[in-house]
């Protein structure tokens, strides 16, 4: 599905704006950004690439391998948006709005999509060796979004092509066809303009790098991460590379890429970064979500046992989390709280250690947390622990007040204990405040359930599909909350002004449909 994805968004670049690419060349020598002119603000406006982006971002939510994991995606978040902040200018000209995910796939990639959106393959997350090498990565797909590649790309075409360029990407993400689908797709009507593409594609592929380069230096990380890691790259498709001559790669060639990042690493001080513990958790949350099978589970355990060999402590530790989240996926609640009081005690006697770079190592503290909560809160257990189970997460939630996933933990740790008014008012104000996160409605929701308020249960349930992609859904749901026997007047005048807009957005859609 990732190889057919790339192909597809690789056509995107067919027709390629001459004096883009011959402003890339000009700046190869230094490492100043290229302006990026006219041309891609005038093909492919910034509020058009976010509303592509965006409309990629609800398919891919709803695909299996989309990892809708809390402590991922908040790692990669936190992670993505530290690179960001570190350098100047890396937002762009659009002042884009990173938004950073995982997916499950076995391929060692990663890709960014327009309008921000950068993705990780989880076999990504479980090759990088430190945080230097991940920031590598992630630090390329954010110059990929920095210098406007696919909207270059698109050169001189109409806006009005930005919605067949759509219905190209979701049909490649519909697809689970394999590698010879894509080439099929990445061949079919693109014909003479063939040579052109590669030949841009190769030259934004550096230009990433060097951008990467710069994001990475600014942030602190070890610059030679990148080389180790495309090192470990070019061992793993050597004998894809072997194959394919370089003028028909869509990437310049890896060893090509090497030598220019180690000739720019000879110009930089040597930087010690040590990593924090919620990488190696994060690795180990990937090891156990990507493969939920049976051998999967028995390959992540077998692994685990290994890890915990090793003379690390934060390997150790990482590997005790990891079989604390098998044992808690097992419904093996015990064990599970077992592994993670052995994982906290491996770690306990470190503190956030402060090095040349300013940054601190983190000690898993919020991920330890946000566990132990997932534990309490599991099906099975007793009842009588509901009171210690909304201490616990009332302070978690005080003392990691930006986590997403210990709020939404704090609102089931109410609604765990009958305190329904006390979660419903809690959780009116978290939509207020985060109006783009499905799970808080569908928290809201089930809160209204218990309280016996039905109109306003499937109010939430509407907009939780609305976030999720699902207007047909929603406007259902309004439907059902309409014909509720609690429904006030102003419930009943607040659902027709919301149908009305979703039936209108639903015709748009047909509409658009068609026109594809």
């Amino acid at each position: 599905m990732r190889l057919l994805l790339a192909a597809v968004c690789l056509a995107a670049l067919a027709v390629t704006p001459v004096a883009a690419v011959a402003q890339a060349k000009a700046n190869a020598d230094n490492n100043s950004l290229p302006t990026l002119g006219d041309s891609a603000r005038e093909d492919l406006s910034p509020v058009l690439e976010r509303k592509l982006g965006e409309e990629i971002m609800r398919d891919i939510r709803r695909d299996h391998d989309f990892l809708d994991d809390d402590g991922i995606l908040e790692y990669l978040n936190n992670f993505g948006g530290a690179l960001v902040a570190a350098y100047p200018g890396a937002r762009g000209e659009t002042g884009a709005d990173f938004y950073f995910f995982a997916v499950r796939d076995p391929m060692l990639n990663a890709f960014a999509l327009p309008g921000g959106f950068i993705a990780v393959h989880s076999a990504l997350l479980l090759a990088a060796q430190n945080e230097s090498e991940l920031a590598s990565v992630m630090a390329h797909e954010i110059g990929h979004v920095t210098q406007r590649h696919i909207a270059r790309g698109i050169g001189q075409q109409k806006q009005d092509a930005l919605m067949p360029l759509a219905a190209m990407i979701l049909a490649a993400l519909a697809s689970k066809a394999g590698p010879d689908a894509a080439i099929g797709v990445f061949m079919g009507g693109q014909g003479l303009a063939i040579q052109r593409q590669l030949n841009f594609s190769r030259e934004a592929e550096r230009e990433a790098d060097r951008v990467g380069f710069q994001i990475m230096g600014a942030a602190g990380f070890d610059a030679s991460g990148m080389v180790a890691f495309f090192q470990r790259l070019q061992a793993a498709t050597r004998v894809y590379s072997d194959l394919t001559p370089p003028w028909l790669m869509s990437h310049p060639l890896t060893s090509e890429r090497i030598a220019d990042i180690q000739a720019r690493i000879r110009e930089m001080p040597y930087r010690q970064r040590i990593d924090g513990l919620e990488f190696h958790l994060v690795r180990a949350r990937a090891r156990v979500l990507q493969d939920p099978s049976t051998q999967g589970v028995a390959e992540a355990r077998t692994a685990f046992d290994s890890q915990m060999k090793l003379q690390s402590r934060q390997q150790q530790a990482a590997a005790q989390y990891g079989l604390a989240l098998l044992s808690l996926k097992q419904n093996e609640l015990a064990k599970a709280a077992d592994w993670l009081a052995r994982a906290r005690a491996t770690m306990k006697p470190t503190t956030g250690a402060v090095f040349s770079t300013g940054q601190s190592a983190s000690d898993g503290a919020e991920m330890f947390a946000s566990m132990a909560l997932d534990i309490r809160l599991a099906p099975g257990q007793p009842a009588a622990q509901a009171p210690q189970t909304l201490k616990e997460a009332e302070q978690a939630h005080q003392q990691f007040p930006l986590s997403r996933g210990i709020t939404r933990q704090y609102a089931r740790a109410m609604i765990a204990s009958g305190l329904l008014d006390q979660a419903s008012v809690f959780l009116r104000e978290q939509v207020r405040l985060y109006r783009e996160e499905p799970k808080l409605y569908e928290l809201l929701a089930q809160t209204y359930a218990a309280q016996g308020k039905l109109t306003l249960q499937h109010i939430a349930l509407a907009e939780s599909y609305v976030l999720s992609g699902a207007v047909p859904a929603a406007v259902d749901q309004l439907g059902i909350a309409r014909k509720a026997p609690d429904a006030s007047f102003y419930d009943l005048a607040l659902i027709d002004a919301r149908e009305r807009e979703l039936q209108t957005r639903v015709r748009d859609e047909k509409k658009e449909k068609k026109e594809r």
